[in-house]
């Protein structure tokens, strides 16, 4: 039989290069090929099978778009990966497919945002899987989206030990979140909280125990297989498989398949029916674990939900978080943060009384690591009695009939346990006529019948050192004065029109009346500043020389503080205006520091001799 020569265009379409065969087949994407952030209506690069695109998709916030892979065919748009960003991209951002760098994403001003950092790619290849991959000229996967994965594995894809899932902050907030799957070196399949923004992690609270065991006689996990079939396990070393869970699930040719570890923590299994017009939502298969409310216990971090908040299981094995009464929620736009009380617990006597407070009592309920008191035998209005009465106890729990622990705040790892055993949690809050929040709080007289413990005190030491008796001086000068002033206010005012212009005598009652009592003074002895004490006394106030005002009395200049207080509140008695002075309440208020003392004015702003004395300054 005559041998049959092939005809010349068979070789030429060998030798063909596969990026000119592949530039019309659908899923390939040439190097060079771009697409941009426009509308809803961008096009992507879609799979052979339609199920799966990649390109830019829209977010709520108007003009921002997040680049990532998702389920095209369903109604939702499901997001299965993304480019992991600190914040999404605006209008006009661009992905281009570049051969020494591969996919390259830009801002509009063309600023390089992320990159896939993939030499020598060739093409891409948006895969049925849901996996897109950059190759090179001998068909070398460079990159791939299946093992660069963020928060969702899918049907064929695989995590290798050291691989890493990253939950979202918020179902609609693609950034970072503080929940973290990984199979470890050692082969255990964890799940745990991390501390942000670093990925340095807390006590896991789920594990595989795929590990080789303590004394290494084990075969550990190798690698976390979700396989074609819908099923999930992981791989050991032996080959021996562990399955995740053992629920059936449904066949892949009528449903897709999706393994995400939601942004509360929860690693679920989820299913959805393939069919275009399907109208239903994602259905949970399995999740682990069955309760993270109960499983979460790390001792650093917030838990499950954020501090002061109260964990709770709902029937879909998803958390719930809430505030306790007398608590809101830090950010009112995260249902899953921080709870802030709505009042302000503090140590003040008047605080401290048992009329402003009083206990929701909640069943079941407990915050584990925030203890700072643990008291035993003790009774439930024992226990009560003992957080009322202590204003650094925010919540007391009562267990086991005799057990009593006092929590601070913030708490943490709050939870509601059926395995509690019905006990009791008794949350201090503050009675409605009484509920002030931290920042309204202002300086408020303290009641009459207050214990007068601290002013005896304080009056104690204040007669025992010399800054009593200039105290004493200032307040002497300053009745007098008063008096004086009055005085002249009551004297008839001389008609000047009517007085003759003679000379005329004056008896020494009139001198010392229009000298207002004043005498010769010896400058020598003691200055000439000090001749006039109040003036002295204010300029020493303004120059910082209170030590000279107490001629250096160690005693005295000890406590400062109170020293300055005393000054200002004598400066304020003295005032030539009777309208600037205050009361005797308030100036005991002000002695005591109970309102605050404002700085005070000169005493005498009309006075005559204040003007001399500054001329006699220049």
């Amino acid at each position: 039989m005559a041998f049959v020569h092939p005809h010349p265009f068979v070789f030429l379409l060998i030798l063909l290069p596969i990026s000119a065969v592949a530039q019309n087949d659908p899923g390939y994407v040439n190097v060079g090929s771009f697409l941009t952030a426009t509308d809803e209506n961008s096009t992507s690069w879609l799979s052979p099978s339609g199920d799966f695109a990649f390109g830019f998709s829209p977010l709520k916030q108007k003009d921002l778009f997040l680049l990532s892979i998702w389920f095209a065919r369903i109604p939702d748009k499901t997001v299965v990966w993304y480019a992991r960003l600190d914040n999404p991209v605006p209008r006009g951002s661009k992905v281009e497919l570049i051969n020494d760098r591969g996919l390259v994403l830009t801002g509009p001003q063309n600023d390089e945002l992320w990159t896939s950092n993939s030499t020598g790619t060739l093409f891409g290849f948006m895969n049925n899987t849901g996996n897109f991959v950059l190759q090179d000229s001998n068909l070398n996967s460079l990159w791939e989206s299946f093992k660069d994965p963020r928060d969702t594995m899918l049907p064929a894809q695989i995590m290798e030990r050291g691989g890493v899932l990253s939950s979202r902050q918020s179902e609609n907030n693609f950034s970072k979140g503080r929940f973290q799957l990984q199979l470890g070196d050692d082969g255990n399949l964890v799940l745990h909280t991390i501390n942000l923004p670093t990925d340095n992690p807390n006590e896991a609270y789920y594990e595989s125990q795929t590990t080789a065991g303590d004394n290494g006689t084990l075969s550990p996990g190798k690698e976390l297989v979700f396989n074609e079939s819908g099923y999930m396990y992981i791989l050991k070393d032996d080959n021996q498989r562990v399955a995740l869970r053992s629920e059936r699930v449904e066949s892949t040719a009528d449903f897709y398949f999706r393994a995400t570890l939601n942004f509360d923590g929860v690693f679920t299994q989820y299913s959805h029916p393939r069919t275009s017009n399907a109208s239903g939502s994602w259905n949970p298969i399995w999740s682990v674990p069955d309760n993270i409310c109960v499983a979460s216990n790390a001792k650093i971090g917030s838990g499950t939900c954020g501090f002061n908040s109260i964990c709770t299981i709902k029937p879909d094995r998803r958390p719930m978080c809430t505030c306790p009464k007398g608590y809101s929620f830090l950010d009112p736009n995260d249902p899953y943060g921080t709870c802030k009380p709505d009042f302000a617990q503090g140590c003040d006597e008047d605080e401290l009384s048992p009329g402003n407070y009083s206990f929701e009592v909640r069943k079941n309920t407990d915050w584990p690591f925030s203890d700072y008191a643990y008291m035993k035998p003790y009774t439930e209005d024992q226990c009560k009695k003992s957080c009322m009465e202590d204003c650094m106890c925010a919540v007391a729990i009562f267990r086991l009939g005799d057990s009593c622990w006092k929590k601070k705040l913030p708490l943490s790892n709050g939870k509601v346990d059926s395995n509690l055993n019905s006990g009791l949690a008794f949350i201090k809050i503050r009675n409605n006529n009484s509920i002030t929040r931290p920042d309204d709080r202002l300086p408020n007289p303290k009641p009459e019948n207050e214990n007068q413990n601290n002013l005896v005190l304080m009056w104690s030491m204040l007669l025992g050192g010399s800054v009593f008796v200039n105290i004493i001086l200032i307040v002497t000068i300053c009745l007098g004065f008063f008096f004086i002033y009055h005085k002249r206010l009551k004297r008839p005012i001389l008609n000047v029109d009517a007085v003759e212009m003679n000379l005329r005598c004056f008896t020494y009652k009139e001198l010392v009346e229009a000298t207002d009592g004043r005498r010769s003074v010896d400058l020598e002895t003691i200055g000439e500043q000090q001749a006039i004490l109040t003036d002295w006394a204010y300029d020493c106030y303004q120059e910082g020389r209170l030590d000279s005002l107490v001629e250096y009395d160690v005693e005295a200049l000890d406590d400062r503080r109170k020293l300055v207080r005393f000054v200002m509140v004598a400066l304020w008695c003295i005032q030539e205006d009777p309208f600037l002075r205050p009361t005797m309440r308030r100036a005991t208020q002000m002695l005591e520091g109970v309102v605050e003392v404002p700085v005070p004015p000169s005493p005498y702003p009309y006075s005559s001799s204040v003007v001399v004395r500054s001329s006699r300054r220049d």
